[in-house]
């Protein structure tokens, strides 16, 4: 916009608060890709729990839902998929909203409480 207004890159650095060179080199590949954006989509590391092993992973965990990571992690593990580690499991089942949830303790009911119940 302050090229378009007649600005100079030194003006529209001091503007912006950045080097003359990063205004250069922006304006620059905004005028030759029509775009700014310097990341690039999809270039994240790819998962190593795959979809399917994520199904499979939940049908272990609805089997006995009181076995531990480590115990979770040894039955994956002794499939045909690749091997993870147990951080990689729990971190999927996170993920995946299944996460270790604790009953709270409440204090018994009362003969009184049970009446009021009733």
């Amino acid at each position: 916009m302050a090229s378009r207004l007649g600005m100079s890159y030194t003006k529209t650095a001091r503007l912006i608060g950045c080097s003359p060179s990063a205004v250069v080199s922006i304006h620059a590949k905004w005028i030759n890709d029509g775009d700014t954006n310097g990341r690039c989509q999809g270039s994240s590391r790819r998962r190593v729990i795959k979809e399917k092993g994520r199904r499979r992973l939940s049908r272990l965990v609805k089997q006995n839902r009181r076995k531990t990571v480590v115990q979770l992690t040894a039955q994956y593990n002794e499939g045909p998929s690749t091997n993870v580690s147990e951080h990689t499991v729990q971190r999927t089942l996170f993920d995946m909203g299944l996460c270790s949830k604790r009953p709270t303790r409440v204090p018994p009911l009362t003969k009184r409480h049970r009446q009021l119940r009733l």
